[in-house]
């Protein structure tokens, strides 16, 4: 995909959390604060309305919607979505075109960038348990040559297999850590609406190199 076309997909990804803003929320609301959908929905909808009349590119919709996350949405998400988004933008920015080998990279570098500011490791019940193993898979369907379709179904299939197993998991951060394993038996928030990003990010693409 040409990075300078990269606005639908942005405009997917907007689409996905305002359609599951009501579900990302319920299934906060079973542990935690319940707001998680209503302040993810606020900042990709004040970032829809900022790009909807601008020619903007991929990795430059990254970075200003990891400015808008940081800085317009309540909670500990917007920092944590910023500081990944705003990571993929600095590695994606300098190339023309996104293919499987650049994503893994930016993706890569989202969890580098995370990793610095806040703790967690896969098992800890956060939407670090989608995302790591998302671009784990990515980057060794890269190394193994897969296409572009067979990568990002590969990203896309641990992405959703992370968010599943958060359900057998005790959470060890935020709000819902308080219930220790009371917190069981639900999804993760962040590892659901991260997937929900992966998967819109993954089908967009697609749709944009068909």
């Amino acid at each position: 995909m040409k990075n300078s076309a990269g606005k639908p997909v942005l405009q997917k990804m907007i689409a996905l959390i305002q359609q599951n803003k009501d579900y990302i929320s319920e299934v906060d609301g079973l542990i935690a604060d319940g707001d998680h959908g209503v302040n993810m929905n606020k900042g990709f909808t004040i970032f829809g309305e900022q790009i909807k009349d601008k020619d903007i590119s991929f990795t430059g919709g990254l970075k200003e919607l990891g400015d808008v996350l940081f800085t317009r949405i309540g909670g500990s998400m917007g920092p944590i979505y910023g500081t990944v988004f705003s990571g993929m933008a600095e590695i994606g920015e300098k190339h023309e075109v996104i293919d499987a080998a650049v994503l893994s990279a930016m993706l890569d570098h989202g969890v580098k960038e995370l990793r610095d500011v806040v703790p967690g490791e896969v098992g800890d019940k956060t939407l670090v348990d989608t995302l790591i193993p998302a671009s784990e898979a990515l980057q060794k369907a890269v190394k193994e040559g897969q296409d572009l379709a067979s990568a990002l179904k590969a990203m896309k299939d641990a992405a959703e297999a992370g968010r599943d197993a958060t359900k057998d998991m005790a959470a060890k951060f935020g709000r819902s850590s308080r219930l220790g394993e009371r917190s069981r038996g639900v999804v993760d928030a962040g590892a659901v609406s991260c997937c929900f990003l992966l998967q819109a990010i993954a089908d967009g693409i697609l749709e944009q190199a068909g």
